[in-house]
């Protein structure tokens, strides 16, 4: 089943690469309704460079977006302490697995969206309770300034990242905070098998000095030269970074850690009709434009063009993982995570 998950993946992914380039796309010629102008969504976001699509949303809505930014781990952990009541109406971005859990509480209102027959099946819950934007893959960035400072080559393998010579370098968010982390963790038990898998981590763990409280951070401390390297979300803005500061963006080259970037509307929104009007235009042709244009990802659309930035990585090498298993192993894996990283992550 897995297998043949993954090679739908992997054949969806070629055949977007193979059409970039071959013209421009041109957006729906439907205009998103402004039924609702002048009500205002509330947005849990953990997506970077979105809300630069929000305000076009606006301009062409009339629906108003304010946002707070947030982990997903740390949404999860609010949604449970509030009992699903949130005054949010829309979770946007960051990674699955917590989506996975709120379905499971609650917490979500299923909705099929007419755009979601143009998304890969591949992405989203076949329930309807969260549908894929985007995929963001996982890997390294590494500053070369600091590497050559103390006669370091950069590490091109998850296994590298476990030799000693890297003690105190590597700076990675919490599983339990970060979704894009989580992937990371799941992904690779997954793909090197339980034993191999958190053996390979109690070493990495080794080498980690602390646990940052989100996916965002180890990008800057690693630019700033806190840091060697860090452990992280593969965009176009990771990429951004090369041209800014002396650092290098790593694909590993055995495998690449990958999550849906999925969109959700709250069961408790009191702006349901007006929510359903965000997601679909997120999921359109011109909210996937917007939205890569925002921050260049793989979007979830057929059709989209896979972003230049992008063209280069591998996809033969994404994880070959069960994503449904992100949410109904996140509790005892995480409760697993704790006991082996201790204070680092406290």
């Amino acid at each position: 089943m897995m297998k043949k998950f993954l090679s739908g993946l992997i054949a969806g992914l070629f055949i977007l690469t193979s059409l970039a380039g071959c013209g421009t796309q041109e957006a729906a010629d439907a205009a998103p309704s402004r039924e609702f102008e002048g009500t205002t969504l509330n947005v849990m976001l953990a997506y970077g460079g979105a809300e630069k699509s929000f305000e076009k949303f606006t301009e062409e809505t009339g629906i108003n977006v304010e946002y707070i930014e947030i982990s997903t781990g740390k949404a999860l952990a609010k949604l449970q302490a509030e009992e699903g009541n949130t005054s949010s109406d829309i979770w946007f971005g960051g990674g699955v697995d917590s989506y996975i859990s709120a379905a499971e509480l609650g917490y979500l209102e299923q909705y099929a969206s007419p755009e979601a027959e143009k998304i890969n099946p591949l992405y989203s819950d076949k329930d309807g309770y969260w549908t894929g934007l985007a995929l963001v893959p996982a890997g390294f960035v590494v500053n070369n300034d600091i590497l050559a400072e103390k006669g370091l080559e950069a590490p091109k393998t998850w296994e590298d990242l476990a030799n000693p010579i890297y003690k105190d370098e590597i700076i990675m968010a919490s599983p339990a905070i970060s979704g894009t982390q989580y992937a990371i963790l799941n992904g690779l038990i997954q793909a090197f098998g339980e034993e191999k898998g958190w053996d390979l981590f109690s070493r990495i763990n080794e080498n980690v000095d602390v646990y940052a409280k989100g996916g965002g951070e180890p990008g800057p401390k690693v630019c700033a030269g806190e840091y060697a390297i860090g452990v992280l979300a593969i965009t176009g803005s990771t990429y951004a970074l090369e041209s800014e500061y002396p650092v290098t963006v790593v694909a590993p080259e055995d495998y690449v850690p990958w999550t849906p970037a999925p969109i959700a509307i709250f069961k408790n929104s009191q702006n349901k009709d007006a929510a359903k009007v965000f997601v679909d235009y997120m999921l359109s042709e011109n909210g996937q434009l917007n939205l890569r244009e925002a921050d260049a990802r793989i979007m979830a659309r057929e059709g989209i063009d896979v972003p230049e930035v992008m063209k280069d990585l591998d996809v033969s090498k994404l994880v070959e993982q069960d994503v449904l298993l992100f949410g109904s192993q996140r509790e005892a894996m995480l409760e697993k995570w704790a006991a082996l990283a201790g204070e680092k992550d406290a």
